[in-house]
This record gives structure tokens, C-alpha cells and sequence, in this order.
């Protein structure tokens, strides 16, 4: 059977994380795209993480290259092409840069990848993902943003922080846009099936949601020279596995919505299962007033994104 093919569209930080684990995973062959003055970095990148394969144990094919032509045929693109956040700066300061590159890597994902499926990280990433999907015109089923996996286990590590328990027992969900509207339901949270209202003071529980709000800012302030790299990562290779072999995962992730939660024609993060269709349905569960509040609050920031777009 023919390997699976993963294009990794921006090798920074995160593109070379995903690179490892990808390969780690064995999850099809990679091919990490750049632009031309990067061109020589990712071929490094692609044969450093080579010449680990037969430590790591791992049997794929991977490629660095500057040429748009090495997408065709491409099952999955993974997109982190753009700048990262610095300290100082919000999500949608990096905006006007980041959609002249999300516009060219749309326009050649649309010319060479036809009917791949495509997962965006850059930011900010609600507004980028909805221009992905209107410069594309590529279904719904196969444009997402991965946002709430990542503002997920943010939460969930938070919690095993303060519990001291394992990570692996806390379920949980985030949704709403990427950035500090976001909105974590704590009452959903269970702790080894118990919930996590029963575990906690509200005070602490407040703590930790606040804590999750700003979980990029933290890190953007101690790394001082980016934003995170790691966690986006492992997120979206979570989705990527999901996609290609049929998981029917189900994930918060910033998806089309068309109705549900009475939103309508804008990406916002919404639990969802991936499957091999892509995103396969939209799960709208019942929330409270405050819950509904919290996500119109939440939208109004993505529409206002979304509109600096003007697209």
C-alpha cells in the first residue's frame, strides 16, 4: 500500500517538530515546504530528522524544498507559514503580514493539492483559516484550525498541575476563538470520570481558566523570541493521525460553522469529529447562558479579525 503523503507548509519551529514526530509516528512520507531563502534550511531539517530514523526506528521518506510543485498528490497540509508572536504583541498584530502568506500558500495549495485536507496553525488563526477557505473554496469538511486541541491540553495540563494526578484522566473541552476570549468549560471537565467541580474551589478552578486564556502570552513572554512550538505540534500531528487513519477523534477545532450555536459563515472553535471525510460533523452541545455569552463575546473578537481580512 502506498504511504500517505504530509506536506508541512513552513518549516520554523513548529514545521520541524512536526517533521519528528510525523516521522516518529510513521504516519506517510514529509515534504517540508519553504520559501526560497529558506529553501536549503528545511533540507537541512529533512535530513537531520533522515539520519535519526534508524535510532528512532522509523521508516518514511522525508524532503525539504522551496518548490510548490512538490504538493501534488498531498493527502495532509499541515500550515504554520507566517511570522510568530514576540512579546508585546497580539494575536491580530500579525495580521496584515500573515494573510499576503496565507493568500500565496492558498493560491498554490488550491493549484497543486485539490482534495487534500488542510489543517492552519498560523495566526491569528481563526481569521487565518477562514481566509484559507474562502481563497481556496475548498469544502468545509477540509479546512480546519487547530486551535482548540491546543488551548485544550493547556487546560488540562493546568489541572494535573494543581492535582497532581496524570494528564491522561482529565477530559475537557475549550471552545471559541484562539486568544484571550476563548472559553473554557470547566463544567464539562471530569477528572478520572469524577467532576471537577467536586475537586476544586471555584476560586481555583477561575485560576486556572484565566491561566488558560493566557497560556500563549506566558510562553511568548519567557521565550522572549517567538511563541510556542512544541504544543501547537503535537496538536496538530493529533488531528493529522485522526484524519488519515480514520480515528473519528472528537476535538474542539476552529470548523465552519452554519447555523450551529447560532453562528453562522465564521471558523470558531466547536467540538468536532475527524475522520477520513475531514471534519465529519459538528457536535452542538447545550450550554448555559453564561457559556452562550462567553461565545458571543468570543465571536464578536473573530468577526472583528476576520473583517481586517477584507476578503
Amino acid at each position: 500500500m502506498a504511504r500517505k503523503k504530509i506536506c508541512l507548509i513552513g518549516g520554523g519551529q513548529i514545521g520541524g517538530i512536526l517533521a519528528l514526530l510525523a516521522a516518529q509516528k510513521e504516519m506517510g512520507d514529509i515534504t517540508i515546504v519553504d520559501i526560497p531563502d529558506a529553501e536549503s534550511f528545511v533540507q537541512g531539517k529533512a535530513l537531520d530528522i533522515t539520519e535519526s530514523t534508524p535510532v528512532l526506528g522509523c521508516d518514511v521518506n522525508l524532503a525539504g524544498t522551496a518548490d510548490w510543485s512538490a504538493i501534488k498528490g498531498s493527502d495532509v497540509n499541515i500550515i504554520t507559514a507566517g511570522l510568530p508572536r514576540k512579546p508585546g504583541m497580539s494575536r491580530e498584530d500579525l495580521l496584515d503580514t500573515n494573510i499576503k502568506i496565507i493568500t500565496n500558500v492558498a493560491e498554490n495549495v488550491k493549484k497543486h493539492a485539490k482534495g487534500s485536507f488542510n489543517i492552519l496553525v498560523t495566526n491569528p488563526l481563526d481569521a487565518m483559516v477562514y481566509s484559507f477557505h474562502k481563497l481556496t473554496g475548498f469544502p468545509k469538511s477540509h479546512v480546519v484550525g487547530m486551535a482548540g486541541v491546543l488551548d485544550t491540553a493547556r487546560f488540562r495540563s493546568f489541572v494535573a498541575m494543581e492535582l497532581g494526578c496524570s494528564v491522561e484522566d482529565i477530559a475537557g473541552t475549550v471552545l471559541g476563538g484562539h486568544g484571550p476570549t476563548m472559553v473554557p468549560l470547566p463544567r464539562l471537565v471530569t477528572v478520572g470520570g469524577i467532576p471537577l467541580t467536586e475537586l476544586m474551589s471555584a476560586e481555583t478552578i477561575e485560576a486556572i481558566v484565566t491561566r488558560t486564556r493566557k497560556a500563549g502570552t506566558e510562553i511568548v513572554g519567557l521565550l522572549k523570541t517567538g511563541s510556542a512550538y512544541f504544543s501547537p505540534a503535537a496538536s496538530s500531528i493529533a488531528m493529522a493521525e485522526s484524519y488519515l487513519k480514520d480515528k473519528k477523534r472528537i476535538f474542539p477545532c476552529a470548523s465552519l460553522c452554519e447555523g450551529e450555536y447560532g453562528i453562522n459563515g465564521y471558523f470558531i472553535g466547536v467540538p468536532v469529529m475527524i475522520g477520513a471525510g475531514g471534519v465529519e460533523k459538528i457536535f452542538e452541545i447545550n450550554i448555559t447562558d453564561e457559556e452562550k455569552a462567553a461565545l458571543g463575546n468570543s465571536l464578536e473578537a473573530v468577526k472583528k479579525a476576520v473583517a481586517e481580512t477584507k476578503l
